[in-house]
C-alpha cells in the first residue's frame, strides 16, 4: 500500500505525523509525506533516517488557519494534484481540511485535529465574528469534509465540533493519537516540579493560568511565545517567584525535563487532544487537568481535575499532590498505565490501518 500523508511543521501535527509515518513504514507501507508551513530544521527530520519506504517533500505553503492563505492553498492543492499523478498513491491521508476536496479519484481521509471556530467558541465563549475570511474558511472546511471519503478525529469531542460548526461527515471515526513509550523515562526520582508545555501565545493552551496564583512548588513553562504570523513575543511573561520559562525543547531535552518533573499541568481551555499530557504521563508525571470535555474523555480516572480557567482551583489541586506524596505517586502510576494502554503509537497505527482497509482495494494492503 502507498499512502500520501500531509502534515504541518508548526505544532503537534508534526509529532503525530512522525509517529504515524514511522509506524506505517515499519509495517511495510510506502509513504509520501508532504509538509506545509515552515521548512523544518534538521532536528525535526532526524527521525526520518533509516526509513527506506519514506519519500519526504517539504514545502513552505501557508496553513489554512492563517490569514491571507487563500493563494497558497490553491497553489498547494495544485502541487498535491500533480504529486498524486506522479506517485499514484492508493490513499490520501490529509491532516488539513482544505485538501479533502482535491480534484482526483483517490480515496481520502481528512483528520480533524482542530479548527478556528471551535477554538474561538471555547476560548471566547462565542462564535467568531462574521468576515469575508471567516466565510471563506467555513466554506473550505465544510467542502473538505463533504468531499472526504472518511473523517477521523482524535477525540469524540472534536468529531462533535465538526458536525456542530460545519457539516456532519458521511463516514467518521475516532482514533486517539499515540506516542512511543520508549522515548520517555518513567523511572527517575521525581522533583517537586510542575511543568506545562505548549504554545504560549495560544490562549487555548492557557499557560498563563500558572502565573495568576503563587503555586506551592516550582513551575516550568515550556514553549514558543511567538505567534507564527507575528514578529514579537505575544506572551506576557509576568514575573513571579518560582516560575521558569524555557523555549521549545527538542525531544531529548523535553524527555529529560518530564522525567524529573513530579507533576504536569494540562491547563488548556481548548484542546482537541493534547500530545504533551501523553508525553508527561509516559514519563510518570501526576496529571493535573483542566475540567474540559476532552480531558474528561481522555483522562477520566487517571488525573486530578480542576475547574477550567480557575487559578485558585488549579493551585488547590497542585497543593493536594505536593502535600501528599503517596497520592502523587498514585496518580503518577495511574496516568502512566493509562497512557501506555490507550495512547501508544502502536495502537494508533493499528487503528489507522484498520480504517485504511475499509477504503482501499484488498490487493493494495500490506501483507
Amino acid at each position: 500500500m502507498h499512502i500520501l500523508v500531509t502534515a504541518d511543521t508548526v505544532g503537534g501535527v508534526w509529532t503525530y505525523a512522525r509517529e504515524l509515518v514511522t509506524g506505517l513504514v515499519r509495517r511495510g507501507v510506502k509513504v509520501t509525506l508532504v509538509s506545509f508551513g515552515d521548512i523544518p530544521v534538521p532536528q525535526q527530520t532526524e527521525w526520518m533516517e533509516g526509513l527506506s519506504g519514506l519519500d519526504y517533500r517539504p514545502t513552505a505553503f501557508k496553513l489554512e488557519w492563517m490569514q491571507d492563505s487563500e493563494a497558497d492553498l490553491e497553489a498547494s492543492a495544485e502541487y498535491l494534484e500533480s504529486l498524486v499523478r506522479e506517485t499514484s498513491p492508493d490513499l490520501l491521508h490529509f491532516n488539513q481540511f482544505y485538501y479533502g476536496a482535491l480534484r482526483c479519484d483517490v480515496p481520502r481521509i481528512v483528520v480533524a485535529h482542530s479548527d478556528v471556530v471551535s477554538w474561538w467558541a471555547e476560548v471566547r465563549h462565542q462564535e467568531p465574528p462574521d468576515s469575508s475570511w471567516m466565510r471563506w474558511y467555513r466554506k473550505v472546511v465544510s467542502r473538505g469534509i463533504i468531499n472526504a471519503t472518511a473523517v477521523v478525529a482524535p477525540t469524540r469531542w472534536m468529531l462533535d465540533q465538526v458536525s456542530r460548526y460545519y457539516v456532519k461527515p458521511d463516514f467518521s471515526s475516532v482514533i486517539y493519537n499515540g506516542r512511543t513509550p520508549s522515548l520517555f523515562n518513567p523511572h527517575l526520582t521525581k522533583d517537586d516540579l510542575l511543568v506545562t508545555v505548549g504554545r504560549l501565545w495560544d490562549a487555548g493552551k492557557n499557560a498563563g493560568l500558572l502565573l495568576q496564583e503563587q503555586m506551592p512548588c516550582p513551575v516550568c513553562i515550556v514553549g514558543s511565545g511567538r505567534h507564527p504570523e507575528s514578529q514579537g513575543n505575544a506572551f506576557d511573561r509576568q514575573a513571579r517567584t518560582g516560575v521558569q520559562f524555557e523555549p521549545p525543547q527538542n525531544e531529548k531535552q523535553l524527555s529529560q525535563l518530564l522525567a524529573k518533573a513530579g507533576m504536569y499541568a494540562a491547563s488548556s481551555r481548548y484542546e482537541p487532544f493534547g500530545l504533551a499530557p501523553v508525553e508527561a504521563a509516559l514519563s510518570r508525571c501526576a496529571m493535573v487537568a483542566s475540567d474540559i470535555p476532552t480531558f474528561r474523555e481522555l483522562w477520566e480516572g487517571a488525573a486530578v481535575f480542576f475547574r477550567s480557567n480557575d487559578a485558585q482551583s488549579l493551585k488547590n489541586a497542585v497543593s493536594q499532590l505536593v502535600n501528599d506524596r503517596e497520592l502523587r505517586q498514585h496518580y503518577a502510576n495511574l496516568a502512566y498505565n493509562h497512557a501506555r494502554q490507550r495512547f501508544s503509537s502502536e495502537r494508533m497505527v493499528d487503528d489507522y490501518l484498520t480504517c485504511y482497509q475499509t477504503l482501499v482495494p484488498v490487493n493494495a494492503l500490506p501483507a
